[in-house]
């Protein structure tokens, strides 16, 4: 039997057609992260209002209760030693406004209809949800450095160390993302949305060494302040910024069985949870939007 050329050119070809439907697929998927990371970034830009009122609290905190620390304590060294001790955790505080801000969104964009718009789409519901954490990431990076800008106030001078600091401040305002993002996908209320996640944070905040040491603490409230993630990502951006961040001569690391995780290891701690968030996320946003 003759084969002709029209009979091979199919089997020749049969290859490149899925190759090139991946190929797509991956453009496809890359563009909605990217243009879902351009809203974000847009969507503050566009609100300046948002961004002064997402710093008012932690600058009133590094300012007003340092002062007022400074001015009852009155010795300036021991209070400044405070500021630059307390600087940390106002610089997480800075960057859950973002996290917040996201999670929002995506409750308002169910109620308006955008989101069942955007689920139209033919890409990878983790692709919307990476989108969505790195546009909170930029925006929460773009809290932290306004907060780095009053560090002289708190006793630090500006150094690199401030930009590891800022690198660190951007992964945790991924992290903060995602958990909104995971808390988004669950309440359907925007009140309700608001309440909740107020009372989860502010727990957090309180008892992860951001206003007073991880050590020493009763044994209940130690407890609670060691298994607190937000505890090592305070920890972590504390050693790599610069400043002494000694209070009264006590180490500020949390303490596991006489052991200091290095910063490396409570980095790796805090990337474990925003993937793992954040593949809970999407598990949950694909099944509630079935």
């Amino acid at each position: 039997m003759t084969i002709t050329h029209a009979d091979r050119m199919p089997v020749a070809f049969a290859p490149a057609q899925p190759l090139d439907t991946r190929a797509a697929g991956v453009r496809r998927n890359f563009g909605a992260i990217g243009m879902l990371w351009r809203r974000e970034v847009i969507r503050l830009t566009r609100n300046r209002l948002r961004v002064v009122m997402g710093l008012v609290t932690p600058l009133m905190f590094i300012v007003v209760l340092g002062t007022g620390l400074e001015a009852v304590g009155g010795d300036a060294v021991v209070m400044e030693h405070y500021r630059t001790f307390l600087f940390p955790g106002m610089l997480m505080m800075a960057v859950q406004s973002p996290a917040m801000g996201v999670g929002i969104s995506i409750v308002w964009d169910r109620q308006s209809g955008f989101l069942r718009q955007t689920l139209a789409a033919p890409v990878r519901r983790i692709s919307l949800l990476i989108g969505l954490c790195l546009g909170g990431a930029t925006t929460g990076a773009l809290y932290a450095f306004l907060v780095l800008l009053v560090a002289p106030y708190a006793g630090m001078s500006y150094s690199p160390g401030l930009l590891l600091g800022l690198a660190v401040a951007a992964l945790i305002a991924f992290t903060f993302t995602a958990l909104g993002i995971l808390a988004a996908v669950t309440i359907r209320s925007v009140d309700t949305f608001e309440v909740v996640v107020s009372l989860a944070l502010t727990p957090l905040l309180f008892l992860s060494g951001a206003v007073f040491p991880p050590n020493g603490l009763p044994g209940w409230l130690g407890t609670l302040v060691l298994i607190n993630p937000l505890t090592y990502a305070i920890d972590a951006t504390r050693r790599v910024l610069p400043g002494d961040f000694f209070l009264d001569g006590m180490s500020q690391s949390p303490q596991l069985w006489g052991w200091t995780p290095p910063v490396w290891a409570e980095l790796l701690m805090i990337t474990t949870l925003a993937l793992g968030t954040l593949s809970v996320a999407a598990h949950r946003f694909a099944k509630a939007q079935q």
